[in-house]
């Protein structure tokens, strides 16, 4: 069942993924080579709990840390570690956050040094598909139609591989509710969007082949063919005449832009 949300639900849910944005952009002023993931983790813990909120995936399913950190061919889910980042380390950061008991949920995807030229298009035609995916998100298309202009976009424009395997998800009152929000399928098909309909948006996307595997961790997900993956996400709420996106990168890139550390996208 889809929970469509109040004025006010959605401005819990945008001070959560407001949250979520700080720090991610926290990150951005921290990350470079010689940083462990797991300094990463703890930076983004302090930074939400002095918010007086909660970090949203500690604790999910058992999973351990504060965020997911995932490097190169890891696509999702990866837990921050002892890991030393370096250069040329693509690095996707997914946070969530728990306040005032709603849900706010982003990703952004940062490259460390002088990465590939080939690289750099992987990370921002998954960035710009996740737009394409948001301009469909209004009231009377449906869900297929943002699936589609992602799936269109990643993969017969640009030869890349759209992750099947994960997807989007409502958000609310829970990290995750319905509808599901598939980064591949049919224009016209799935559950018809509605006014208040809050969801989590977010293309994955390889280098090479669409598969994925799963580490012997029993969470992190990495490309099949171990190409280099990328990941963005906003959380988006649908209104009568307009689509507000919740999230902000605009903070993020501000502190990648002074950080001389970080490949730019823009």
């Amino acid at each position: 069942m889809i929970y469509y949300k109040t004025v006010d639900e959605i401005e819990f849910i945008k001070q959560s993924s407001l949250i979520v944005s700080g720090a991610l952009a926290e990150v951005a002023k921290a990350i470079k080579p010689g940083i462990t993931t797991i300094q990463l983790d703890l930076l983004i813990d302090q930074y939400i709990r002095d918010l007086n909120a909660e970090p949203a995936f500690k604790g999910y399913r058992d999973f351990p840390k504060s965020s997911c950190i995932s490097v190169n061919e890891e696509v999702v889910h990866g837990i921050p570690s002892d890991r030393v980042l370096k250069e040329q380390d693509i690095v996707s950061v997914d946070i969530g956050v728990k306040k005032n008991n709603y849900f706010g949920d982003s990703a952004y995807t940062f490259a460390i040094g002088e990465i590939s030229d080939d690289h750099v298009k992987v990370m921002r035609v998954t960035y710009d598909s996740l737009y394409k995916g948001i301009e469909q998100a209004k009231s009377g298309n449906r869900i297929g139609d943002i699936s589609w202009a992602i799936q269109n976009y990643v993969e017969t424009q640009n030869g890349f591989g759209v992750v099947r395997d994960l997807v989007g998800h409502g958000i609310g009152r829970n990290l995750h509710e319905e509808p599901e929000v598939p980064n591949y399928g049919g224009r016209g098909r799935g559950p018809k969007i509605q006014s208040g309909l809050v969801i989590a948006i977010e293309p994955m996307v390889n280098r090479g082949t669409k598969n994925v595997k799963q580490a012997k961790d029993g969470w992190t997900i990495y490309s099949a063919d171990k190409s280099i993956s990328a990941h963005f996400e906003h959380t988006v709420a649908v209104m009568q005449k307009e689509t507000l996106i919740l999230s902000d990168f605009l903070i993020i890139e501000e502190a990648v832009k002074n950080n001389k550390e970080l490949r730019k996208l823009n």
